[in-house]
């Protein structure tokens, strides 16, 4: 008889979804016995049966069951023996280790581990919103609850165990971010103010690994808490800068690398700030991305050519025997090296037309250093060299005009200093060089390609190893020139045009 009326009290009892979200079409009903239903028991939309080939195919072998059979039990061991321990030093039990509340709570896992514990209604109802509306209205009587299918047993355990606690912020010191979230998440489907305050409170003052950081913004994402996350997220987001603030903070970062006092230090921060701007480029709009603007950049050239210009006018009227002639040829050589690093900016961020022009132009600049010994100087040409190589790449794409400009400028430099540019810097590819040159070269109209590589065939037989080897490029030449020769005028006198008579 006794058992035909809790078979009976199933019928008008009800139970908590995973995630405590309350269902209007569910009703509450205080039951010492709960009943419990899967939501996945009647699937809407059944999926048809695998073909029986699929089913061969996935078939695991003995081995493999009986080794994912293992991992399971251990799995549940551990949780077991976990969860055992949050339990025996649970405030709602008594010295003895035994529950004396008046809410049998079960926590049920989707694979089917189970939790139960006694619990007390007025500590449930005084803590958890949640449980204030579904508990709250029935006086004395004792309830049986069952929460179903939850991902994570453990932490829904922890949370409960939360509502006992009076010094929240204590017990999270030292847990786990991961942790935490589940904890928050957890609280947030409860409506457990004090949980979701203090977990929090915790992620907005403890430090975040990486990918930390980004399981943070996706649980808050999905949380959608709105200003109770705001501290949080203040470490990562900022109200919506203007394109003048990034230019103002990226102009104070450019311009404190080139005025660096230590050599060393400003090698390390250019290395920072170009790998912080490669990585920007290529984020693909996954964060907002930093609008560096061109005339920053350029500023910033002016600057380091203006710079330049004053060290090699010094140093061309200096006698060798002078001794501050070291420290300025040094002078020229950082000047040069910062000339290189925002060439390298505005390659990588294709804005460096301009600056092909700006370089091809600098006549004066191209004379005082024929003035100057190569060994202070060859820092200069790398920067032709570099351009040469970006061009030659099909980075930089410019008018044929702009082109020979740069050539008929600089090229002469470069074929004195290439010599010292192959034997003192370990950074320069020798093959890299002649191969953009080449291309470079190759890009021109026929009259210039043969002016200049029959100029540069007489300079490679006095200077061999000391002019870069362009033959690749003479070749190509010659063949254009005098073996598969291109008439642009065709005669096309042999055609022949028949007229008919329509037949109609």
């Amino acid at each position: 008889m006794a058992a035909e009326n809790i078979l009976k009290s199933r019928e008008v009892s009800t139970m908590i979804k995973q995630g405590f979200i309350p269902d209007p079409s569910l009703c509450f009903a205080p039951s010492r016995i709960v009943s419990r239903v899967s939501p996945s028991s009647s699937p809407s939309n059944p999926s048809p049966p695998p073909a029986f080939s699929d089913k061969l195919r996935s078939s695991p072998t003995l081995f493999e069951m009986m080794s994912e059979s293992k991992r399971t039990v251990d799995k549940r061991h551990e949780l077991q023996k976990r969860v055992s321990k949050i339990l025996a030093e649970a405030p709602f039990n008594n010295l003895n280790g035994e529950s004396v509340g008046d809410v049998k709570l079960t926590i049920t896992s989707k694979d089917g581990f189970s939790v139960s514990m006694n619990v007390h209604r007025r500590v449930l109802a005084g803590r958890s919103r949640f449980f204030a509306e579904k508990l709250g209205q029935d006086g004395d009587v004792s309830h049986s609850v069952e929460i179903c299918d939850c991902d994570d047993v453990e932490i829904y355990v922890e949370t409960v165990v939360m509502m006992y606690c009076d010094d929240l912020k204590k017990r999270l010191t030292n847990e786990e971010v991961r942790k935490v979230l589940g904890l928050l998440k957890v609280s947030a489907a409860m409506k457990f103010d004090a949980g979701i305050v203090s977990c929090l409170e915790y992620l907005e003052a403890v430090p975040w690994s990486e990918d930390e950081e980004e399981k943070v913004i996706s649980h808050l994402t999905q949380l959608q808490l709105h200003d109770s996350v705001t501290e949080v997220l203040q470490r990562i987001s900022v109200e919506p800068s203007s394109s003048a603030r990034s230019d103002e903070i990226f102009m104070r970062l450019l311009t404190s690398v080139l005025q660096a006092k230590d050599d060393k230090a400003r090698r390390e921060m250019k290395t920072l700030v170009s790998g912080l701007l490669r990585e920007d480029t290529t984020a693909h709009g996954k964060h907002n991305r930093v609008d560096v603007s061109r005339e920053t950049l350029y500023h910033l050239c002016h600057g380091c050519l203006s710079s330049l210009v004053l060290c090699l006018s010094e140093a061309a009227s200096l006698d060798e025997s002078r001794r501050d002639r070291g420290v300025l040829m040094g002078e020229i050589t950082r000047e040069a090296d910062n000339m290189q690093w925002i060439a390298g900016i505005l390659i990588e961020k294709k804005m460096a037309d301009d600056f092909v022009t700006l370089w091809a132009d600098q006549k004066e600049l191209a004379i005082l250093h024929s003035k100057i010994p190569s060994m202070y100087r060859y820092e200069i040409s790398r920067i032709t060299a570099q351009l040469c190589i970006a061009v030659g790449r099909g980075q930089i794409l410019l008018p044929k005009d702009a082109r020979y400009s740069l050539l008929s400028t600089w090229l002469e430099a470069l074929y004195e200093d290439f010599g010292w540019m192959r034997r003192a810097c370990r950074s320069v590819d020798k093959k890299l060089v002649e191969d953009g040159l080449s291309q470079m070269i190759l890009t021109l109209p026929l009259p210039q390609q043969q002016a200049l590589l029959l100029n540069w065939f007489d300079r490679f037989l006095n200077r061999g190893d000391d002019c870069p080897n362009i033959q690749r490029a003479f070749e190509v030449w010659w063949r254009r020139a005098f073996i598969r020769q291109y008439v642009t005028d065709q005669d096309h006198s042999h055609l022949q045009i028949a007229v008919c008579d329509d037949p109609t």
